[in-house]
């Protein structure tokens, strides 16, 4: 029996019965053979884990652009956090933690650079419009490694597919763009309780709000810290699918109203707030600016590393390419396109 082997006979006796044991997977869309030591979801986080695109996440912005404190969050320590809160889950539940950690690892790769700011440029400029949840699997089946893809397992995908929110309910309402594991629907929660409260120390800390500003209703639901908060939803995510048992992972009616609360309280007070507006502005004309340039130049984008899928149209290829940016490359590229270079004396 080899490790791996090992590894799955283990996840049938320990797991629940809603687990998705790595045995039964619906597979790749390429076949490969199975690795002696890992189980199919561990090569899935292994493989997103090493990805260029998982790597660039460390200087893409989650609130506050191009951070210069040391503290802040980016768009990489966000999926951290994501994992490590729905790992916390995963395991209470008795539930895949690799599948969980894997989905939680990938859901963000297609996000843009300057945050929501560049994916609503993009949305705006792409025919047929632009969403970060689509541009991750994007990324993960077919611009990844050169074009070739992660091909990772189906389940993965399906999770990254369905982990997206936007100012909509907690819990998708269209079966079909629903998580269909157990795990993906952890990674969806485990999303918002991470992002909600690290937007929240981050922006008590960077001065936007004060900590007494915040209404003191959701506080009194959710926790005064940081830590706690975090810790309250997690116990109520974990003691409510238990109570509940119908198959599903649910957050309590009045902890989820808490929190799409104290979400839609950031949205006005954070992340539309007129410093915070003005700058993420500023970086939207940026986006729009290149797009157009390389809509005008399509043979520029060889020039500069985007030359994969040549069969896409101009306006996916160039999507592709801003997507993949991060805030600093984007910044360093305009500079380099549109500003002039000091003269200087040979």
């Amino acid at each position: 029996m080899t490790v791996r082997e090992t590894i799955e006979e283990r996840e049938r006796k320990t797991l629940s019965k809603q687990a998705s044991l790595s045995q039964n997977t619906q597979g790749r869309a390429v076949d490969e053979d199975p690795c002696p030591v890992r189980t199919c979801y561990q090569v899935d986080r292994d493989r997103i884990l090493h990805s260029k695109s998982f790597r660039r996440l460390k200087y893409k912005t989650q609130v506050f652009l191009s951070p210069e404190g040391d503290h802040y969050r980016t768009r990489l320590t966000h999926t951290l956090e994501v994992s490590q809160i729905a790992r916390t889950i995963a395991r209470a539940l008795e539930l895949n933690e690799d599948l969980t950690e894997a989905i939680a690892l990938g859901h963000d790769l297609g996000h843009t650079p300057f945050g929501h700011a560049g994916e609503r440029v993009l949305d705006r400029l792409v025919p047929g419009g632009f969403r970060h949840v689509d541009q991750s699997l994007r990324v993960v089946d077919r611009l990844e490694k050169d074009g070739a893809g992660l091909n990772l397992t189906w389940e993965v995908r399906n999770g990254i597919a369905g982990h997206s929110k936007g100012e909509g309910p907690l819990h998708e309402p269209d079966p079909a763009r629903r998580p269909a594991t157990r795990e993906g629907e952890i990674v969806r929660l485990a999303d918002i309780v991470a992002y909600v409260n690290h937007d929240l120390d981050d922006a008590i800390r960077g001065g936007l709000i004060a900590a007494e500003s915040v209404p003191r209703r959701m506080l009194r639901s959710l926790g005064d810290r940081h830590g706690r908060r975090i810790g309250v939803l997690v116990e109520d995510i974990i003691a409510t699918t238990r109570r509940v048992d119908d198959g599903h992972i649910h957050l309590s009616q009045e902890r989820a109203e808490a929190l799409l609360a104290l979400r839609d309280w950031l949205g006005m007070h954070v992340y539309r707030a007129a410093g915070v507006d003005r700058e993420f502005g500023k970086a939207a004309r940026i986006l729009e600016e290149l797009f157009r340039f390389f809509l005008e130049k399509p043979e520029a984008l060889d020039e500069f590393g985007a030359g994969w899928d040549r069969t896409a149209p101009p306006e996916t290829r160039i999507a592709d390419f801003i997507a993949g940016m991060t805030d600093r490359f984007a910044l360093n590229l305009y500079r380099r396109l549109f500003l002039p270079e000091p003269w200087k004396v040979v």
